[in-house]
């Protein structure tokens, strides 16, 4: 598939843009000049020519003690250096997070101590095995601290030392720390013994910032084991590093904007502070009189979102190279006229931008209407250059299901919230349904309101206004999952398939067609309760991406009044028909969890079935999902977060079943949050269309319908110029990529 924008986790395109500025960091600094002395001198000249950013740069010393970075077996196979980074990048990127676990993960450095000294005590084995009362020099682990680098220990005067504690990185003369590690943790991984090696620790963090949170550059200084934390990479030594980063931040800014300087500086460690007063005037920057003792230069500090833009054919960041989109499409961005050949050109066909480009720009005619909503912050939210961290923070949307949309991850230890022995029901206090869905602030979610609706919602707008709701509220985010539902119940079921009467029916078996981030927002499903009070729900999450723990799980939440009450099922066996009949069971919502993919479910047959974000091309098994929805022939509906994924999704369906989908349509209960697209510039939204599929004939006769209008004229045979407009008449033929 060509974009993925709306499916990978942002996570993950911010972590790609940090290795690669980093690496990119690394590279230069090791490089080695004729005269190390005349090129920092000719670096330096070249800074002090820069414009002047009239904002407040902070220089962040984070130092960690607690976490480290375990490498899995995985993490060997593959171009690139340190922390198998290069897993992050290519055409094979992983979608998720939890994808990335074979090739490395975070763990705990206290319990990965607690545990080897037990081992050592049943055992007898060297203290060697320690991961922190051990010599670094005899342990095996897989790089040297940084106490070990000769040059660690030059003190900060000099301009060349930057260059070569650059070089030395910690971890030797001529490799960068995670150079060094990932070179000498080979043997160990090819031994198989991922479980005895020590854990890699980063035992610092620099961090350049502007003072809007906009990161700028970033270094790690990286220990071999636990044993040289805190002890070897102390500010003492930190001076020729961090004038290092700081210069390269300047003159290749990981954030955007072009190079800059800024007009003050003001560092987080007061001995680091000390030892720059003499070397930050060479840039001609102003270092703040004295050091910052807080998180951030003002209160609500938080660092804001990073939009990871890269080359779509070579994958090269913004930071590298100038990106520009397609001078006729505007839709996807190239670095320069060989890579948009090069896309133009492609075989087959059907994966050509050529062909593509007509069809690009009618999705970018979409971005308007997709922007169009009620929401007071509607132009921020749905902005290019929409930071949503900020946006979070700065409501106090820390918490809760909030989390489940900040780029925050959970550290070692921390319980997988809401995942896993149905913490989520846990955590359900005072029988408050709402509870997870609040902030740090006042409840967000008004009392429900006495009297059910008496007329259908079409529209965020008029559900707020029934529901009680500001159009400030931010609520949307969450509530688009039941509001989706809710609007294919209630409008598109009945115009498409009037045959069924669902309006008419008592109780309702809806199958959540692979679910993941759906069932970590579960209670969101119960404002279904709100909206459809004389109607008994029964929701079953599908999907082998759920946690195993939770398949076979069955619960029921009973509405009393305003308040909820959980109770679990006795067996999804026993429950499957028998749920919708007990005592008020019209004002109760069954959840049920299946942890397998769709064609291997057994049971009853739905009366509906929903996938969000769906992505068939995605994943193998919607090729044997796909044709059991059409054998059962139920009713299926599917969003998708842009107009291309609704495409590719339709060819997915013609290959694996030979039916196909209805035109899509936009979702009047879409998310407000725009995702952020690192390759291409079209609009992405959670939920942002719909479409149901088209089952083949049974007797296999009858035309397929087309997912879109026809082409009206074929598509040009060479690439746009640069200078030239995109022609918008122009409809090309279906085509798609085959998806991986």
């Amino acid at each position: 598939m060509e974009f993925v924008s709306g499916y990978r986790d942002e996570f993950l395109d911010f972590a790609a843009l940090l290795f690669g500025w980093f690496r990119k960091f690394a590279t230069e600094r090791r490089a080695v000049g004729a005269s190390l002395e005349g090129r920092w001198r000719q670096l330096e000249t070249q800074i002090r020519r820069l414009p002047q950013d009239p904002a407040l740069w902070v220089l962040h010393v984070l130092p960690n003690r607690n976490v480290g970075i375990s490498l899995g077996q995985g993490a060997e196979p593959g171009p690139g250096s340190g922390l198998g980074a290069a897993q992050f990048l290519g055409d094979e990127s992983p979608l998720h997070l939890r994808d990335l676990s074979p090739y490395v993960s975070f763990v705990s450095l206290e319990e990965g101590e607690e545990a080897e000294e037990e081992e050592e005590e049943e055992n007898g084995e060297e203290e060697g095995a320690g991961l922190e009362k051990v010599d670094p020099d005899k342990n095996g682990a897989p790089a040297p601290t940084s106490r070990d680098s000769p040059q660690e220990a030059n003190p900060p005067g000099r301009p060349e030392e930057p260059e070569q504690e650059a070089g030395g990185g910690g971890g030797g003369q001529d490799c960068c720390p995670e150079d060094k590690a990932e070179d000498e943790a080979v043997p160990e991984r090819r031994k198989g013994r991922r479980s005895e090696a020590a854990p890699l620790h980063l035992s610092c963090l620099l961090l350049v910032t502007d003072e809007h949170g906009t990161i700028l550059g970033i270094d790690l200084l990286m220990d071999g084991a636990q044993g040289s934390a805190g002890k070897g990479s102390g500010p003492e030594n930190l001076a020729p590093r961090a004038y290092a980063l700081l210069c390269h931040s300047m003159a290749c800014p990981m954030g955007s904007g072009d190079p800059r300087k800024p007009r003050q500086l003001t560092v987080g460690d007061a001995q680091l502070h000390r030892e720059l007063e003499s070397l930050v005037p060479r840039l001609g920057v102003k270092l703040a009189k004295t050091p910052m003792r807080t998180w951030g230069p003002r209160p609500g500090f938080t660092f804001a979102s990073l939009r990871a833009r890269t080359c779509h054919v070579c994958h090269r960041h913004s930071f590298e190279v100038k990106l520009t989109p397609c001078p006729q499409c505007s839709a996807v961005l190239y670095c320069g006229e060989s890579c948009l050949r090069a896309d133009w050109r492609r075989c087959p066909d059907d994966v050509s931008h050529r062909l593509w480009c007509p069809r690009l720009a009618a999705f970018m005619e979409r971005a308007g209407e997709l922007a169009t909503l009620p929401f007071t912050y509607a132009t921020e939210v749905t902005s290019e250059t929409f930071n949503k961290e900020a946006f979070l923070a700065s409501r106090g949307l820390t918490r809760g299901y909030w989390t489940q949309l900040s780029m925050l991850i959970p550290g070692p230890g921390t319980p997988r919230h809401p995942r896993g022995s149905t913490p989520s029901l846990s955590l359900l206090l005072s029988g408050d349904p709402y509870q997870l869905l609040q902030g740090d602030g006042p409840a967000l979610m008004p009392p429900v309101p006495p009297d059910p609706p008496r007329s259908l919602f079409g529209s965020w707008q008029d559900y707020y206004t029934w529901r009680g709701l500001g159009l400030d509220s931010p609520m949307a985010v969450l509530l688009t999952y039941p509001l989706t539902v809710y609007y294919v119940i209630t409008h598109l079921v009945p115009q498409s398939f009037p045959e069924l009467n669902i309006q008419n029916k008592q109780s309702l078996k809806i199958h959540v067609v692979e679910a993941g981030k759906e069932f970590d927002l579960v209670m969101v499903f119960w404002e279904l309760l709100v909206l459809l009070p004389h109607v008994a729900l029964e929701l079953q999450f599908v999907g082998d991406g759920l946690p195993p723990e939770s398949d076979q799980q069955h619960f029921t939440l009973q509405r009393d009044g305003p308040e909820v009450s959980v109770r679990p099922g006795s067996g999804v066996s026993g429950r499957l028909s028998s749920g919708t009949k007990e005592k008020g069971g019209r004002r109760d919502l069954q959840i049920k969890v299946s942890a397998r993919p769709y064609h291997l479910l057994q049971g009853p047959k739905p009366d509906v079935v929903i996938g969000f974000n769906s992505g068939f091309g995605l994943k193998d098994t919607w090729l044997s999902s796909l044709p059991r929805l059409q054998s059962l022939r139920v009713p299926a509906f599917f969003t998708e977060s842009s107009e291309y994924g609704c495409v590719m999704d339709d060819q997915t369906m013609a290959v694996a079943t030979g039916g196909g989908t209805s035109p899509p349509r936009p979702n009047p209960f879409r998310s407000p949050f725009r995702l952020r697209a690192a390759d291409n510039c079209m609009p992405w939204y959670c939920n942002a269309f719909i479409f149901h599929l088209v089952y083949k004939p049974p007797q296999g006769g009858g035309a397929r319908p087309a997912p879109g209008p026809a082409p009206q004229a074929p598509p040009p045979a060479a690439p746009p110029a640069p200078a030239r407009r995109r022609r918008g008449e122009k409809k090309p033929g279906r085509g798609a990529r085959r998806r991986r």
